[in-house]
């Protein structure tokens, strides 16, 4: 058995820690902010995905099958909030419907209990819900998400991890004779492998530990509204768009969460710092590290007029947002929602401009990786991290 160095305390690197504790390796698991899952695992929707939009035979397929069963049956295990609710895909136009039925093709490709229903078998599950019809998955969810991570925490803590806030990796080098040593600006630790969950910095850290990653990690702010509690009767579970092929992300839809309150969006627009949850949040150094990645430049010739111009203009105007919405719930209007919260998602981005599209995990000697893991991740985290423990072992 070896020691462990996992840098990340979000979901992944907490639940790589646990299969790695359960396996008999000695952890240390260093993040670098002052509490557990705060940044993506922290700001997300909370979603409990199915496992329905990923190509068949891809990690995101797989893993999100398999992780709605085990990220579900660990929360009812440890007494953390769920709600496996389901939600409706709906098309809105009769355009739509060849999309709708892609979807259910892959639904079933991939195993997701899902069925093509009619306009009034939708309005059975959302009676103000505008659509020619809808695809019902039964298997989506609800769930607390930082919830699981303190649950982690606390058998990590029962099974003698080291685990340390307020501690980041400043630098990595190979060990002497072997593994690695990690600087942590107070001491060097020393440890047969490492293993690099830093979500948002994850790419910066395969660099520092001497990788050249092929993909750039490039953020992308999501923002939220929330229907005003006097309206939240308007939707009763998730309510989503068909996704436009075309289109990196699946645009705006409707949550409704475990405390009963609404929320919607997220759009999706370039953060200004890797952990730019507002526009004043501004980072020179994570500008001109994005400016300098010939990627950024042939994503934003793709897409930035006029889908990404629209997402600007949706981000700072409450009516094109709640316009958006009322495609879906025509009852909703613009004095109907209040800003909410927002995420950044850490977006593997190709020199090409394309998005990585799959999850990434790469390896060196004594060390692993995960390089792209945004949405899904947080439901196939139990997942990945059996995978992740694997190549360790």
């Amino acid at each position: 058995m070896r020691h462990v160095i996992v840098i990340g305390g979000g979901i992944l690197g907490l639940a790589t820690a646990r299969d790695l504790v359960r396996r008999g390796h000695q952890v240390t698991v260093l993040e670098k902010e002052a509490g557990w899952a705060a940044h993506q695992t922290g700001h997300n929707s909370n979603v409990v995905h199915a496992g329905l939009y990923y190509a068949p035979g891809s990690f995101k397929a797989r893993m999100s099958v398999a992780g709605n069963r085990s990220i579900v049956e660990f929360a009812r295990e440890h007494g953390v909030p769920v709600d496996v609710c389901g939600k409706l895909v709906v098309a809105t136009s009769e355009s739509e419907l060849p999309a709708l039925q892609v979807l259910a093709e892959r639904a079933e490709a991939n195993g997701v209990p899902a069925k093509l229903i009619s306009q009034a078998e939708a309005r059975d599950y959302e009676p103000e819900v505008a659509c020619v019809s809808a695809l019902r998955v039964e298997s989506t969810g609800i769930i607390d998400f930082p919830a699981v991570c303190a649950a982690l925490v606390r058998l990590l803590t029962a099974a003698g991890a080291d685990l340390r806030l307020s501690t980041p990796a400043l630098g990595i080098r190979p060990g002497r004779p072997g593994g690695v040593e990690v600087a942590t600006g107070t001491e060097v630790l020393r440890a047969g492998a490492l293993v690099n969950c830093a979500g948002l910095h994850s790419d910066r850290i395969a660099r520092m530990a001497g990788l050249t990653p092929q993909a750039r990690i490039v953020p992308f702010r999501g923002e939220y509204y929330e229907l005003k509690p006097e309206r939240a009767h308007l939707v009763r579970g998730l309510i989503y768009p068909v996704p436009d092929a075309s289109l990196p992300f699946l645009g705006v839809h409707l949550t409704r969460m475990l405390d009963g309150s609404v929320h919607a969006g997220p759009n999706a627009v370039l953060a200004l710092r890797r952990e730019g949850y507002r526009w004043r949040d501004i980072s020179a150094a994570d500008l001109l590290d994005t400016a300098r990645y010939p990627g950024a430049w042939r994503l934003a010739r793709k897409y930035a007029y006029p889908i990404g111009l629209d997402e600007v203009r949706r981000s700072l105007s409450k009516r094109r947002f709640a316009a958006s919405l009322a495609k879906l719930v025509p009852a909703v209007g613009p004095d109907d929602i209040v800003r909410s919260g927002a995420g950044v998602r850490a977006q593997a981005l190709l020199p090409n401009g394309s998005m990585v599209q799959d999850f990434v995990i790469e390896t060196a000697p004594n060390q692993v990786h995960v390089l792209n893991a945004p949405s899904p991740a947080a439901t196939c985290a139990l997942e990945i991290g059996k995978h992740v423990a694997d190549q360790v072992g």
